[in-house]
């Protein structure tokens, strides 16, 4: 660290906490990471507007010592509004060894950062993703971006305030554009009113993702972490390339759709005609989505694919084509081909997988010249054979 600063920790060195909800030691635990200058307190009081039940909240005290508040590091001497390198990771060691005597070691753990506390958990989250089950991150940013797919397999609520004027304004958008475009995890984001409100519609959003994200861990389990062996994709002859260029915008929020890079229409009916042929498979209307979307079924009573291969277990759905101008697909992957194509440019993470829908669940852009129709058509090739079986 560049200067220590008067620490505040327990006798052992631990951090003081504040507790709320469950005490089993293999419930979910959700980790509350107060801004600069405050404490724990701060944020333990939102615990009891969020989800009840099997679920555990500990809102940690940051180590240093700040006027009447804590803080998780110290400031970068650059004036760019930054941490200190050496002492954030500093603290993210220190919390690290903290968070290996909280309960059962295979608790699904889930990060809740406010300002500051974004910083540190993007730390985290960046360095040990295999040790998250997820984020929410409000009011902050992201102390540096990672490659392309790091945090596939783990979902993340960000919030964002439009007349935010305590974080510079080029971090808050190099965080909102890096988890959007190239993070891999599939994102819920939104911008709302004012600066840095932590009540109302976002502690209700959040809220509804935590319950979401709590449910499905525990119907499915963890999410596998990318091993990072570079699969074979039987439907492309073998590995996927790396898709050219920047990635495309989207929306942020739900409907998920492609603003930018758009097939043209020639290229688009070219590669409906190939999805159309795919082997026993039958076309019409989405079961979910807006008007247009054209869908690709498989008869459940045939195909022997698990419910985690379709957008809808039930129905049969398992890709589907949305309208012009827009030309991108959602397809369901296994997991291992889902998070290549996201760490090759292929695929952006949908923002309700692992929450509300599978997490293989995945946008790929459309075809925006002959040799990527050939790719587009072989991943969606991949996503019909997960589903048939």
């Amino acid at each position: 660290m560049a200067s220590s600063g008067r620490r505040s920790t327990d006798s052992d060195g631990l951090p003081m906490v504040a507790r709320w909800g469950s005490e089993d030691p293999s419930a979910p635990l959700v980790v509350a990471l107060h801004g600069n200058g405050t404490s724990e307190h701060s944020l333990i009081e939102i615990s009891p507007w969020l989800p009840h039940g099997p679920v555990a909240y500990v809102s940690v005290r940051a180590p240093i010592e700040q006027g009447t508040g804590y803080s998780w590091f110290l400031a970068a001497g650059d004036g760019a509004g930054g941490p200190d390198p050496e002492s954030l990771t500093e603290t993210s060691r220190w919390f690290l060894r903290w968070l290996d005597t909280e309960g059962d070691p295979d608790r699904p753990i889930l990060l809740l950062g406010f300002r500051d506390g974004v910083t540190l958990a993007g730390a985290l989250m960046l360095e040990a993703p295999h040790r998250f089950s997820g984020a929410a991150l409000l009011y902050g940013a992201l102390p540096f971006s990672g490659e392309r797919g790091r945090l596939a397999g783990m979902p993340v609520f960000l919030a964002h305030g439009s007349d935010d004027t305590r974080t510079p304004a080029h971090l808050l958008a190099r965080t909102w554009d890096w988890l959007a475009r190239e993070s891999g995890a599939p994102l819920w984001a939104e911008r709302v009113p004012g600066g840095d409100q932590l009540a109302g519609k976002v502690v209700g959003d959040l809220g509804t993702w935590l319950a979401d994200r709590l449910d499905h861990l525990r119907a499915h389990g963890e999410n596998p972490v990318p091993d990072g062996d570079e699969p074979e994709w039987p439907t492309l002859g073998g590995k996927l390339p790396h898709r050219a260029g920047e990635p495309p915008e989207l929306t942020s929020a739900i409907p998920q759709h492609q603003l930018t890079q758009t097939a043209p229409p020639h290229l688009q009916s070219a590669l409906w005609a190939r999805l159309a042929a795919l082997d026993g498979v039958t076309t019409g209307p989405t079961t979910v989505g807006v008007e247009g979307i054209r869908a690709l079924f498989l008869d459940r009573a045939i195909a022997a694919g698990p419910d985690a291969a379709f957008v809808l277990p039930d129905l049969g759905e398992f890709a589907h084509l949305h309208p012009e101008p827009d030309s991108s697909l959602h397809v369901v992957l296994p997991d291992a081909l889902a998070y290549d194509a996201l760490a090759k440019g292929w695929a952006v993470a949908h923002p309700l997988a692992g929450l509300r829908l599978s997490r293989g669940m995945v946008l790929v852009p459309g075809p925006r010249d002959e040799s990527e129709l050939d790719i587009v058509a072989g991943i969606t090739a991949a996503s019909h054979r997960y589903a048939s079986g």
